[in-house]
């Protein structure tokens, strides 16, 4: 659930990660600049809303960190961390009638934190490739003079205003 200013976030991994009530999730909510809108840790609870003053024409980062010391996945204890990144989609529902609501980027499953690089030479900053180029709506473009988010394999995102 989501309005201009208000949103409301699931984590799923709650429900498939059992006993229930061991469940930790830690979101952490900032702005493109890094800057800390919201943050908790939750226990025994897949739901995290916040308000925010972001800008449509902005993109929120979204961290949700879940473990649970009670569960094993795999040999490991569950510790997984999924991050993506919020922007506002605008979907015609029916001729004329457009709803608007904070949409997930990637839609990224996470990432198993008991098999992640130990060394910083194990990660390549510098070999990024450009996915898509996607208009405030979300569709895919390559229009000018626009608001356009450039998408990349490393899941960021580069929002720029082309005035040609």
């Amino acid at each position: 659930v989501s309005d201009t200013g208000y949103v409301n976030l699931y984590h799923s991994g709650h429900y498939l990660t059992n006993p229930r009530p061991e469940n930790h999730i830690a979101w952490e909510i900032t702005g493109t600049q890094g800057n800390i809108i919201a943050q908790d840790t939750l226990v025994d609870d897949a739901f995290f809303g916040f308000n925010h003053n972001i800008s449509l024409t902005d993109t929120i980062n979204v961290s949700a960190h879940l473990w649970n010391d009670s569960a094993i996945h795999n040999g490991y204890l569950v510790n997984c961390l999924i991050q993506d990144q919020l922007y506002w989609e605008v979907t015609e529902i029916i001729p004329g009638t457009f709803m608007g609501a904070w949409s997930f980027i990637y839609g990224n499953v996470g990432v198993d934190m008991n098999n992640i690089p130990l060394g910083i030479d194990d990660i390549n900053l510098d070999n990024k490739q450009l996915i898509k180029i996607v208009d405030l709506l979300g569709r895919e473009t390559k229009q000018a003079n626009a608001h356009l988010f450039y998408i990349y394999d490393d899941r960021t995102v580069e929002k720029k205003i082309i005035l040609e």
